[in-house]
């Protein structure tokens, strides 16, 4: 399907009509396999395909040999696209010019829920494995059936299939034409054999960067619509604000006459057929609404004490045993990060059209499904009568505005029947209104035996919540909250987030683990790694304070206190492409290593850095060893590795949100600053490949050890311990 006709929002079931192609249930192969050829076997489906395990949830084959695969999830730069494109090609056997991917649509993909949590590739790239295996195998069956010839003498290659003597040649197009079929993916699943890959495992390029350089439409702020109306929300000045004394005839009398407002509520737009109209207008009218203000937050300045004095109830994590300190070194230390912003480069955009009985919705969403459903619940209008398109947009990973912008753009093209309603963000609003990484407090209390080996482990965190993702509850959409008949927020969300990682993956007999969760004053919902970065930076630097103590090698105390094999050879070959970094005065190099999740990824940072003449921290280089399992796309992950260092990076020298006792006034880059290419260091990436290992999640998990490798090596140049992030040396 083509960008064009996706936009246009074509329905799956007119679409398949027009171009006559057959939805498969079935599997696909360009080779032949018998009962003694090597395949993979996985005990269980793998990912969404358990949820989906139709074939036809997943493949399409077209009328010219082409296959289209479907995946619920988006692309926000981690490379979903040419990943799924090079398993199918893989297993259909087919090159990889054969293979179009459609992303996220209710309309045509299956629901995977949220594109989160590092699993894209272990959810939906794996679920597509399977499914174009299975399709192989029972095409393969299909030509068997028709030919008479035994399936072990066919083979499938480029979409046309053929008996080794060259006796036959069916397309598949024209074997699926006759028959219809519908089946189901079962174990076992003959996957490709591992030496016969073509595509996986090699870094292939996608096309969102050649595209985004070129100029090409791409982002959702490119898309146009004939007719099309674009609109400003005009935000409140607090969370709470309420509008008041608003006379709609008063105030269209100070708009221009091709301006249309609208009001509902505490809900104010306008709306015109020329953006910079429109947005000067609404940039005229915020001047004379009026607003009552309750809003009273709290200094920031007593925030890290303000989460021990607010939480509200508490979770015991984990417990192993009764603490004992006798004969042991104790270390202590309470750690802070400030709430920090996703800093999308990009504001939020969101566009939808309603013809009375319909709705569509394009939205840069990380979840279409959940957002489909919040839109029901706050419109009234059946999710099966909503569509939403999930386009590619400005971003990082978590919950930022794009759900936001989507649904401002509903509430007013419910209004407009027959109109696109196009709302675009400014950035003082994107800085303000969107949804933060949570604050976090961890004090931390650990003994060290005289053997160098970790004998406790008590840890304290307390954290708002780590994810409230739309989903049915139409309160989990900001602008649903300003309606004249307002919803209101019915849940705290997801709370497990904030002590995501708090639990240390080395060998420690006894552990204590405590979460602790307050209200905060600011919105929170997930953002790269939850709380994973926060609790890692807490644990690596007691650790690397235990092995200083120990006058041990850092690295060498972190294996000492590991039993995981792979978790050693990750930090082991650190340890190797590290040993030739020389120090000069006033430079340090810091390790860190964390296991993403304790059960996905495995990643090791070091950072060397020196500190200048004026207090300022200047990264020289940074290296990441990482074992994701089997790897898809060696450059892919490396980028993702690269780009999870230098955003946490970022956050630990430069970013946090700030606030008075009504609001955001981290409004801007100047107020909000974040690292400059100036500041960037060198990089460098190694891959630990697994073939034989399940894939991991690759896209969060170099974001936790970095604060700890940066501020580590502060540690190591200065011999000053960094708690509070972040970074502050004296002149900063």
């Amino acid at each position: 399907m083509d960008k064009d006709q996706i936009m246009r929002g074509l329905p799956r079931r007119q679409f398949l009509k027009n171009i006559g192609s057959l939805t498969v249930g079935f599997s696909l192969l360009p080779f032949s396999l018998t009962a003694n050829d090597s395949f993979g076997l996985a005990p269980e489906l793998p990912g969404s395909l358990r949820r989906y395990t139709n074939i036809d949830a997943w493949l399409q084959i077209l009328e010219d040999n082409r296959v289209r695969v479907f995946t619920g999830k988006i692309e926000l730069g981690q490379g979903i696209g040419i990943v799924i494109k090079q398993v199918a090609a893989e297993e259909l056997c087919c090159d990889l010019d054969l293979v179009e991917v459609v992303l996220a649509d209710t309309g045509l993909t299956p629901n995977e829920g949220y594109t989160a949590g590092s699993g894209s590739v272990k959810a939906s790239a794996m679920a597509v494995r399977y499914a174009a295996a299975a399709a192989r195998e029972k095409l393969i069956e299909l030509a068997a059936q028709q030919s008479g010839i035994a399936g072990d003498e066919l083979v499938l290659q480029e979409g046309v299939i053929q008996d080794k003597r060259g006796k036959i040649s069916l397309s598949i197009s024209a074997l699926l034409s006759r028959k219809r079929f519908e089946t189901e993916v079962t174990m076992p699943v003959k996957l490709k054999p591992k030496e016969q890959y073509r595509y996986v495992g090699k870094s292939v390029p996608g096309e969102q960067l050649d595209q985004s350089i070129t100029g090409k439409s791409y982002f959702i702020n490119d898309l146009k619509f004939p007719g099309m109306l674009h609109a400003r929300m005009l935000k409140p000045p607090t969370y709470t604000a309420v509008l008041i004394n608003a006379d709609p005839e008063v105030l269209k009398r100070s708009l221009p006459d091709s301006i249309e407002m609208f009001i509902n509520g505490s809900f104010v737009a306008v709306l015109g057929k020329e953006e910079w109209v429109v947005a000067n207008a609404a940039e005229a009218l915020s001047k004379k609404l009026t607003w009552e203000l309750p809003d009273q937050l709290p200094v920031e300045t007593a925030l890290k004490d303000y989460m021990v004095s607010s939480s509200t109830n508490v979770e015991q994590v984990l417990d192993t045993g009764t603490i004992d300190k006798t004969g042991l070194q104790i270390f202590e230390g309470s750690f802070y990060k400030p709430y920090i912003m996703h800093g999308s480069m990009g504001p939020a955009c969101g566009i939808a059209y309603y013809d009375g009985n319909h709705l569509q919705v394009w939205s840069h969403s990380q979840g279409v499904f959940p957002l489909r459903a919040a839109l029901s619940s706050m419109t009234q209008v059946p999710e099966e009568d909503i569509r939403v398109t999930g386009v590619p947009g400005a971003g990082c990973f978590g919950h930022n505005c794009s759900d936001d912008a989507a649904a401002e753009a509903v509430i007013i093209a419910m209004t407009r029947r027959g109109k696109h309603i196009k709302v675009q963000w400014s950035r003082k609003d994107e800085h303000k209104w969107e949804a933060l990484g949570s604050a976090m407090r961890m004090d931390v209390s650990a003994g060290l035996s005289k053997t160098g080996h970790i004998a406790f482990w008590k840890s304290d965190v307390w954290s708002d919540s780590h994810s409230v993702r739309p989903n049915s509850d139409a309160g989990t959409l900001l602008p649903a909250r300003y309606l004249q008949n307002p919803f209101v927020l019915k849940e705290r969300g997801y709370l497990g987030g904030g002590y995501r990682n708090a639990d240390p993956y080395y060998t420690i007999p006894t552990k204590q683990i405590q979460a602790h969760f307050f209200d905060g004053p600011l919105r929170v919902s997930s953002l790269r790694s939850l709380g994973a970065y926060a609790n890692i930076f807490a644990i690596e630097s007691i650790v690397e304070g235990m092995a200083y103590r120990m006058k041990m090698n850092p690295i060498d105390f972190r294996i000492l206190n590991l039993e995981d094999v792979r978790a050693i050879e990750v930090l082991k070959k650190l340890k190797e492409i590290t040993g030739n970094a020389v120090m000069a005065d006033r430079e340090g190099i810091g390790y860190s290593f964390s296991r993403y999740k304790n059960s996905d990824g495995y990643c090791a940072v070091a950072t060397h850095l020196k500190i200048d003449g004026n207090e300022k921290v200047q990264l020289i280089t940074m290296w990441a060893v990482v074992d994701a399992g089997e790897i898809m796309n060696p450059d892919g992950l490396k980028k993702q590795t690269e780009g999870g260092m230098l955003q946490a990076a970022s956050w630990t020298l430069f970013e946090e949100v700030k606030f008075d006792k009504n609001h955001i006034t981290s409004d801007d880059w100047i107020r909000y600053p974040m690292m400059h290419m100036r500041d960037a260091p060198n990089v460098r990436v190694e891959l630990f490949d697994r073939p034989d290992e399940p894939a991991l999640g690759g896209g969060e998990m170099a974001v936790p050890p970095t604060p700890a490798a940066i501020t580590n090596a502060i540690y190591r140049a200065t011999g000053k311990r960094i708690y509070d992030l972040p970074v502050k040396l004296s002149g900063r």
